[in-house]
């Protein structure tokens, strides 16, 4: 380690005093103007995770759907994983080190993490759309140099494209090439070969009008239209050009305000979509005949890939162990319909994304998306090559058909993390190949009225939770005012967790109408400010 040039680049990325961050499930995140020294720093970090699991490792720099002014930077683990547990706690005391404790901080990572300093390392960098990547990852390239890493910038990618682009490079070529063309290529080949299985195939034109948050997946959707079938017509809106990220649209903004977003009209009984500013999030929407608007969110996209999955498992004739997973924000009618109905087992974890794909690996088919249309679809090794064997060598022509089909959505699907844009191709596929109006597939179930609120509380750490955070533990009395409160309602549940950044507390409830939800979520409020130290007056 050369600790002259640590010392001279480091006081170039100095860190503002005061400031403390920790890297969470989105990694770093905050104004962009407090970053500069995070992003030096997660450059030196993974030049040290590359030389302790010798593979390349990736540095993306975005804010996902957070406001334009805003940013962030995570990394990614080798096979397109979300960065190990033990790594995020070397992450946030790395960052916050202060300036003349660095190079310590850094011996103390090697001697815990058993690092060889002398291996080499390599670094895969990609950056969102926001006014500020470019410098922050040039940020992250000197902290990369200074260790004696090597790196390779791709520039403008999605979030997902970085994992993907990383896990082919580890898997020397395996998953697929390393770069964007090869990430088309893949994707466009398998989701072809599925539209042409398509009773109607090549009859007539699919229309899909796509809110690219103006974020990233406008600029990627461009570029991988020349790749996708002439008969799927993608219209990009919100693309960059003029409107600001993530402002008044997007995946975040039409879930959470249930309504489009600015700058797309959306006409009767027409199929749109939104992505999030880094394109690892996407969920669908339509208005009535009446002009009423309707939302499919997460969870309505895994019960549509889980009915398709299901046949085509039942059709290949193979005993391969199923499920879905989901957290408690799930709405009761999607778990109720998957269990009942589909005979899909579901299991339900903590909230954030590496516990929903923790949990999906232990199946061969696990299927997980959050209710923000975050998720992916999980094959074991054992599955995917015993469904590729069925392809290639299955007599049977039926079973052989439905394990082509199958082969090719292990293809179409990023298993490395969530992906708007493969998510989006799956279930423009999955349609077509059922034969599926928006509407049909919106009627699958009826959503249960539900409110999220938000309670101030003196210090979020009061509320401790058990069972996949459907119990409050503590404070002492909470969660037996909240049962007493759900019993008041018909096919009513609530829950209450820790925000994991503020000192908040989140409250959700459902009920059968919208009145009762609305009226169960303001009293669970009110016992959480009463019994968890809120702070200001009580809810309204």
């Amino acid at each position: 380690m050369d600790l002259e040039a640590l010392k001279k680049y480091s006081a170039l990325h100095p860190k503002p005093a005061g400031l403390t961050l920790q890297y969470g499930t989105a990694g770093f995140r905050s104004a962009a103007e407090h970053l500069d020294h995070v992003m030096f720093r997660m450059g030196l970090l993974a030049v040290l995770r590359s030389r302790a699991v010798e593979s390349v490792i990736g540095v993306m720099v975005t804010a996902s759907h957070n406001p334009e002014e805003d940013n962030g930077v995570k990394l990614v683990d080798p096979l397109g994983e979300m960065l190990h547990p033990s790594w995020e706690d070397y992450a946030t005391q790395l960052a916050n080190a202060d300036e003349h404790d660095l190079e310590a901080a850094i011996a103390e990572i090697c001697q815990k993490a058993a690092v060889n300093q002398h291996k080499e390392a390599s670094v895969f960098i990609g950056r969102d759309t926001r006014p500020s990547s470019e410098k922050l990852s040039r940020s992250v390239m000197d902290g990369v140099s200074v260790l004696g890493g090597q790196y390779h910038d791709y520039g403008l990618v999605t979030t997902p494209q970085l994992h993907y682009v990383v896990c082919c490079q580890n898997t020397r070529g395996q998953y697929g090439r390393a770069t964007l063309p090869g990430y088309y290529e893949k994707l466009s080949k398998a989701f072809r070969e599925l539209m042409e299985q398509c009773p109607s195939s090549g009859a007539s034109q699919r229309h899909l009008k796509i809110d690219c948050a103006n974020g990233i997946g406008a600029l990627k959707l461009s570029e991988m239209k020349p790749y996708l079938p002439k008969e799927v017509l993608i219209h990009l809106y919100n693309d960059g050009t003029k409107g600001k990220l993530n402002h008044f649209c997007g995946a975040d903004f039409v879930k959470v305000h249930q309504q489009p977003p600015t700058g797309l009209d959306v006409q009767p009984d027409e199929r749109c979509c939104s992505l999030d500013g880094d394109a690892d999030r996407i969920v669908y929407y339509y208005k009535d005949a009446a002009g009423r608007f309707h939302l499919i969110d997460g969870d309505k996209i895994a019960a549509l890939i889980s009915i398709f999955l299901k046949e085509l498992l039942a059709k290949v004739g193979q005993t391969l162990e199923m499920a879905v997973v989901q957290t408690a924000y799930a709405n009761g009618s999607a778990t109720r319909y998957l269990q009942d109905t589909l005979q899909v087992p579901v299991h339900c974890v903590k909230t954030g994304v590496k516990h929903l794909h923790h949990k999906a690996q232990e199946f061969d088919v696990g299927v997980y998306f959050e209710a923000n249309g975050h998720g992916t679809v999980l094959f074991s090794r054992a599955a995917e090559s015993r469904i590729r064997q069925l392809a290639e060598e299955e007599e049977d022509d039926e079973r052989r058909r439905a394990a082509k089909v199958l082969e090719n959505t292990i293809d179409l699907i990023n298993q490395t993390v969530g992906d708007a844009v493969s998510d989006m191709l799956l279930v423009e596929a999955v349609l077509a190949l059922k034969g599926l109006t928006v509407q049909q597939w919106d009627a699958l179930y009826t959503d249960l009225p539900n409110r999220l609120l938000k309670v101030q509380v003196a210090d979020r750490r009061v509320i401790a939770t058990t069972d996949a955070e459907r119990r409050a533990v503590a404070p002492p009395g909470l969660q037996e005012n909240i049962d007493a409160l759900v019993q008041r309602y018909r096919l009513a549940r609530a829950f209450v967790r820790p925000s994991g950044t503020e000192d908040v507390v989140r409250v959700y409830a459902e009920a059968d109408t919208q009145e009762d939800a609305d009226a169960l979520a303001r009293e669970v409020s009110l016992a959480v400010h009463r019994l968890a130290g809120g702070r200001g007056p009580p809810p309204q």
